[in-house]
């Protein structure tokens, strides 16, 4: 079972549940992978799980800073409405990988592309973040990778 198809049957079951804050966070990223879908004109075939991922990161990241604004704006309702959005949304997300684990990925990219110079960042990030299938967020790589190339 592809993401969309388990974030439809989840949709169903918390239908069924009666839960409505979960429907309403479903069928949010329903909508958003349907209309990713229309936009990228793959509509019939649906988006590759990947797609759906980094798809799912920017609505996490979305939320994220959404709960920021409210916090700050002192909407603490409404910012813990957010936070609990993005639990949703990161259930269906692969696991994170440990800094560790980035610093081989990295290590690996720098190897394949043979070039650890500053102006080869942009190409060692899009490595990376091939590599990583999803499994970190982008902007951790960049930071990591920029940490990585000023150091040598």
């Amino acid at each position: 079972m592809n993401l969309k198809q388990r974030i439809d049957a989840d949709l169903k079951t918390a239908m069924l549940d009666g839960n409505k804050p979960l429907v309403t966070t479903l069928r949010t990223l329903k909508s958003a992978i349907l209309y990713a879908e229309v936009a990228s004109g793959a509509r019939d075939q649906g988006l590759h799980d990947k797609d759906v991922v980094a798809l799912l990161q920017k609505e996490s990241k979305k939320r994220h800073e959404s709960a920021e604004l409210f916090a700050k704006g002192g909407n603490q309702e409404k910012a813990e409405a957010e936070l609990r959005e993005i639990e949703v949304i990161n259930a269906y997300l692969p696991a994170q990988l440990s800094d560790e684990e980035l610093a081989e990925l990295i290590s690996k990219a720098i190897d394949e592309i043979q070039d650890s110079s500053p102006q080869a960042m942009g190409k060692i990030i899009a490595r990376v973040k091939e590599l990583s299938n999803g499994s970190v967020e982008g902007g951790r790589i960049a930071q990591a990778v920029k940490e990585r190339l000023t150091k040598q």
